[in-house]
């Protein structure tokens, strides 16, 4: 039965995404504020089919925090694909960092372009990378929109507990700004890499602010330790 429902959902996932994908493809002569709505259409489609199919509830906890900070950017636990859909709902249009790669994709890509998204290629020093952490305060100074980052750099399971990547330490340093993190338990739901899906309600907690200040190591010990305190709830 559950393999039933995971391969309905997986059907109504991808033929749905590739509708508002071709639906989507006039904004990209558009400004942007249209395909960050396909966006948030995107994901508000993929809620509903949970809820649907495999009788999922997604249940977004503190949001008040992002109304406490004028500007902030966001640094989120990544368990699976769902959450890079979710986190559109709550958040205004975030501006994503991700793998280079992904911009490659036909449409899937050119939308993430076109949404002003910044490109790393990790493990290495390229011309690209000497000026990553300049590229993202300038995009955020031009359209005052939230980074949503992952530091922990890939996807995990729900019970692991990765250092979080150095990255995130120097992204808090240069832009100044208070970081909001995010705890959730997705994972539990919608495994990386996995086929099948599982009932049962997905929490996403926005956390109480780490305001500006700190050093890089006190950050991301601190930032750690409230995503994974958190999670531990879920388990």
């Amino acid at each position: 039965m559950q393999f039933i429902k995971s391969l309905i959902f997986n059907i109504f996932l991808y033929l749905g995404l590739i509708l508002i994908f071709i639906l989507a493809i006039p904004t990209l002569v558009l400004p942007e504020k249209f395909t960050i709505f396909f966006g948030k259409l995107s994901a508000k489609y993929i809620v509903l089919i949970l809820k649907l199919v495999m009788n999922t509830k997604v249940i977004f906890h503190g949001e008040e925090n992002l109304k406490k900070v004028d500007q902030f950017f966001v640094a989120s636990a990544h368990q699976s694909m769902f959450e890079t859909f979710a986190l559109q709902i709550p958040l205004d249009g975030p501006i994503f960092i991700l793998k280079k790669e992904l911009l490659n994709i036909p449409l899937f890509g050119w939308y993430l372009r076109k949404i002003g998204s910044i490109a790393i290629i990790r493990e290495t020093t390229t011309k690209e990378n000497l000026n990553f952490f300049d590229k993202i305060k300038e995009r955020l100074e031009e359209n005052k929109r939230p980074l949503l980052i992952f530091p922990q750099g890939t996807r995990v399971k729900l019970d692991e507990q990765p250092p979080f990547k150095k990255g995130v330490g120097r992204i808090y340093k240069a832009l100044n700004l208070p970081c909001i993190p995010v705890a959730l338990n997705t994972g539990q739901v919608w495994p990386k890499n996995s086929f099948m899906k599982f009932s049962g309600d997905i929490h996403i907690s926005f956390l109480d602010p780490i305001m500006p200040g700190k050093d890089n190591d006190e950050f991301i010990k601190e930032i750690e330790n409230k995503i994974y305190s958190e999670i531990k709830k879920y388990y």
